[in-house]
């Protein structure tokens, strides 16, 4: 089905795309209960500006369990048209936008440090895909940034319309701190990171600046 809507699309709107493909994951909405992520626009590290390739991924465990919250009333060919044309314009973005491409990029190379326990940038996530305020997306990873500055031991957050509590590590307070969630019932693909900033201050530039702390943490679900 997917690839008959693809051909329904003009050209000029295809050039650059790569692939256009089908992908098994379930992508729940880091906020937003009963609401998926249905797909996405990947652009290939290889390229950039106007020249960008890029791949339209469609995940269909996200259709299946949206399906299954509406019943028999889901449209499949008219929610798989929907999302293909929403993420063919993010690739047309794309690549009119090479500052943002380039920001993301970088990004994700910091990301992939992080996963190799080297060095990186402790703000490299908010140059992610924005989901919501103080939600951001690095490949299949979810960073969720305390609002407060997380200076409580024992704090709570929401992740797919339910609430959750956990316990932050031990850290420097000039750390941020990097915590990889364990426990959500609907958990994103990658890792779901919940992120302790540092509190900006007058001081922080008279100081050498402070690794960030990395830890796994189980969690809590607050609500039934």
């Amino acid at each position: 089905m997917v690839e008959r809507l693809r051909s329904e699309v003009p050209s000029g709107y295809t050039d650059g795309v790569a692939a256009v493909e089908v992908s098994p994951k379930t992508v729940p909405h880091p906020l937003r209960g009963e609401v998926y992520t249905l797909g996405e626009c990947i652009p290939m590290e290889w390229s950039s500006g106007a020249d960008l390739q890029s791949r339209v991924v469609l995940y269909y465990g996200s259709f299946r369990a949206l399906a299954r919250l509406e019943g028999g009333t889901f449209d499949w060919r008219g929610e798989a048209w929907e999302t293909l044309t929403h993420e063919l314009r993010h690739h047309l973005e794309w690549r009119a936008s090479l500052a943002d491409l380039e920001a993301y990029d970088w990004a994700a190379e910091q990301n992939f440090a992080r996963h190799e326990g080297r060095e990186f940038d402790p703000v490299f996530y908010r140059n992610g895909e924005s989901m919501a305020a103080g939600v951001t997306k690095v490949e299949d990873d979810v960073f969720l940034e305390l609002a407060n500055g997380g200076r409580d031991v024992l704090v709570e957050f929401v992740w797919h319309g339910r609430r959750y509590r956990t316990r932050l590590p031990a850290a420097p307070r000039r750390a941020t701190v990097f915590l990889t969630l364990q426990g959500l019932a609907e958990p994103p693909p990658g890792d779901a990171v919940l992120v302790r900033p540092v509190r900006p201050s007058i001081w922080s530039l008279f100081c050498a600046p402070v690794p960030p702390v990395q830890a796994v943490a189980r969690v809590e679900a607050v609500d039934a």
